[in-house]
């Protein structure tokens, strides 16, 4: 416990899944959390109220619009008084077949899954600086390592992602800026029991995925928020321009 006291915490797309399993974790850790949704959201005023709103607050904001970010971040630092951590979790599946993906399509993944968070690494990056330290933390995808047909264009975005992370981590590792990314595998979020519960039967779909993986088990939101964490404390300091794979191995595997 106590392992972010006197941390504040931006975490993005934060109403639910990973990101409020983060906020969560966060907050237990004795972080200030700033949970960021695009819209105004029940479940984000929930999570305040359970965090306690003395240690919370919501700021909706589109991660694709710039001014909006650069309010969060104004709002954040009106509130709480410094950034030391942002948490790069918002984001949106686009799968498409590429010959079928339209402008529209194309332009809304990158401007959520990448130039989202240079939006956010660009508005928090100058506070980070001159207090010469700051851990950003940026929630990819094993898709960025690993191409899956019919998936496009999003690994395109995720391998931007990552090598936005590595570009960001080297540029200020010597003034106390970390940047590291996370790339989760098949987590169990809302949004994959949405699609699990879409099948014919979803217990068998739950278990077909399940045994893909050569731990037999879907990963557990908690699971990357315990990742963050650790990457957003002073006992990650000397990990930089990192990407940590979280997929129980399924993407080490040669064939299935």
């Amino acid at each position: 416990m106590h392992r972010l006291d006197n941390k504040v915490a931006i975490i993005t797309g934060a109403a639910q899944g990973i990101g409020a399993a983060t906020a969560r974790l966060f907050a237990r850790e004795g972080a200030k959390v700033v949970i960021n949704v695009r819209t105004d959201d029940d479940r984000a005023a929930a999570l305040v109220q359970e965090i306690g709103p003395q240690n919370a607050m919501v700021f909706a904001a589109d991660v694709a619009d710039h001014a909006g970010v650069n309010a969060m971040i104004d709002a954040t630092i009106a509130r709480f008084g410094r950034v030391d951590v942002l948490v790069n979790n918002a984001g949106i599946n686009v799968f498409n077949d590429p010959l079928k993906l339209t402008d529209e399509e194309w332009e809304r993944c990158f401007a959520v899954d990448l130039k989202g968070v240079w939006h956010c690494c660009q508005a928090v990056l100058p506070h980070m600086l001159a207090a010469g330290a700051g851990s950003i933390v940026n929630i990819a995808s094993v898709h960025g390592h690993k191409i899956i047909p019919g998936a496009f264009p999003y690994p395109v975005a995720k391998h931007g992602l990552i090598g936005l992370t590595r570009a960001l981590g080297i540029q200020y590792a010597a003034q106390g800026v970390r940047v590291n990314s996370i790339s989760p595998g098949l987590i169990m979020t809302p949004i994959a029991q949405t699609y699990f519960n879409s099948q014919p039967d979803p217990v068998a779909a739950r278990q077909r995925q399940a045994d893909l993986l050569p731990c037999k088990r879907i990963g557990e939101p908690e699971e990357v928020a315990y990742t963050a964490l650790f990457l957003a404390t002073d006992e990650a300091r000397f990990i930089n321009a990192t990407d940590i794979l979280i997929d129980g191995g399924r993407s080490q595997l040669y064939h299935e």
